[in-house]
């Protein structure tokens, strides 16, 4: 059998897989919709156990991409790591983290300027 490439089931693909085997349909009749052998299926069901797993989500308390960007301005700007996480009602530990984890005060105000 000649063996075809490895193929990535995006998210949609995959949710119709689970909706599919919810309805109880085989292994085989829902790798038929994917023009592909049904071992292809089971690794993705399997994974989990065959119990369709929760949807993801980020956390409340993780920072939002506009309040990054917000403490990338404020750092341009020459504000303190206090008047920005009073500006974006955080805590001020929970800023300087983020801009150590992203190379530092100074690297972030470098890249900007140059």
């Amino acid at each position: 059998m000649k063996q075809r490439p490895r193929i990535y089931y995006t998210e949609s693909q995959k949710a119709l897989m689970w909706e599919r085997w919810r309805q109880g349909e085989s292994l085989q009749q829902i790798a038929q919709l994917f023009d592909r052998g049904h071992s292809s299926i089971q690794g993705v069901l399997a994974a989990t156990g065959g119990i369709r797993p929760t949807p993801r989500c980020r956390s409340r308390l993780a920072l939002t991409l506009a309040e990054r960007e917000e403490i990338s301005r404020g750092l341009v700007a020459g504000c303190s790591i206090r008047s920005i996480a009073t500006r974006l009602r955080r805590a001020p530990s929970t800023i300087s983290r983020e801009i150590n984890r992203n190379g530092g005060r100074w690297f972030n105000v470098g890249v900007l300027l140059n």
